[in-house]
């Protein structure tokens, strides 16, 4: 009697394991999902559509006053008149269209509201971050709980200081309100950036005799570029764009107003010219709208950097 041995049965290959941590795994998904062509196609769809009304506001602000009134701008293409009279008459004009002055006065406040918070929150984030003192850790939270108060609870508390130091209706009641208002963001944002320089750099240059100044100035200044440029255009674009603070601290001051005021005050004055206000709100958009374009890898890498790897 012969035994017939029965054939082995077949044992499926293993599926592969994929290699790496879950994190990065999972960062390599993402990144494939979003490189595929519906994500592409998508991403075009919300930017174009995103688009329009900026292009529209731009077609209308160089159309004649009288084509304006009779037709929309998206009649431009079949009647493509140009006229910069409209720009002409809001920044040299006179009265008040004129928003020439009220443009400068923005630059005088925004580069200060700025410069200064920068200064000092990174200061603060490192101390925070590599100075041990008692009480940090709780000072710490205390400038993190900051950010949930509303800027509209302190506007009157502020107003009464300033008048009280008779500083009120002059820049440095819009430098140090946008300083205040600014920190606890900045310093929360430089000091998480911070803590994920490695430790050892520090401690390599405490060995070669770096005191404080040192290490912040030489080391750790150059590393924190991304995001000290990442806060920089953030602050930039929120205090351009400010209305009620500087509605509530300067008013309609011709001297100190930013252009956001007076642009408030067109549309009240004038709010039928759509000629003049189209002008004016493009000429008030066009300054953020260029920074951001100009500067956004920056303003990417600063949100990024620290928070991930690879």
């Amino acid at each position: 009697m012969t035994t017939t041995t029965p054939p082995a049965a077949s044992i499926p290959p293993a599926a592969p394991v994929p290699s790496g941590n879950p994190v990065s795994v999972s960062a390599q998904t993402l990144r494939k999902r979003l490189a595929s062509p519906y994500a592409s196609l998508a991403a075009i769809v919300i930017a174009v559509l995103w688009t329009i009304p900026t292009f529209g506001l731009a077609v209308t602000s160089l159309r004649p006053q009288n084509s304006i009134r009779k037709t929309g701008w998206w009649t431009f293409f079949s009647d493509p008149t140009i006229t910069f009279d409209n720009y002409r008459e809001v920044l040299s004009g006179g009265g008040s269209a004129s928003l020439g002055g009220y443009f400068i006065n923005s630059f005088v406040i925004v580069i200060p509201a700025v410069i200064i918070p920068i200064c000092l929150a990174a200061l603060a984030a490192y101390a925070f971050a590599w100075i041990d003192f008692p009480g940090r850790n709780v000072l710490f939270v205390m400038v993190f709980a900051l950010q949930i108060v509303p800027i509209q609870v302190t506007l009157l508390p502020l107003l009464k200081l300033y008048v009280q130091f008779h500083v009120a209706g002059s820049f440095w009641t819009l430098w140090l309100s946008h300083t205040a208002f600014a920190l606890p963001l900045a310093i929360f944002l430089l000091h998480n950036f911070m803590r994920e320089i490695p430790r050892e750099l520090l401690e390599a240059a405490r060995v070669d005799g770096a005191g404080h100044v040192t290490i912040f100035f030489r080391i750790l200044l150059p590393l924190l570029t991304p995001a000290l440029a990442a806060f920089g255009i953030f602050q930039f674009l929120w205090v351009w764009n400010d209305l009620l603070v500087a509605l509530t601290f300067v008013g309609s001051s011709t001297s100190v107003a930013p252009i956001t005021v007076a642009l408030f005050n067109l549309s009240g004055t004038r709010g039928t010219a759509w000629y003049l206000l189209s002008a004016g709100a493009f000429v008030a958009i066009i300054v953020p709208l260029v920074v951001f374009v100009a500067l956004q890898r920056y303003f990417v890498r600063g949100l990024l950097a620290g928070g991930l790897k690879g």
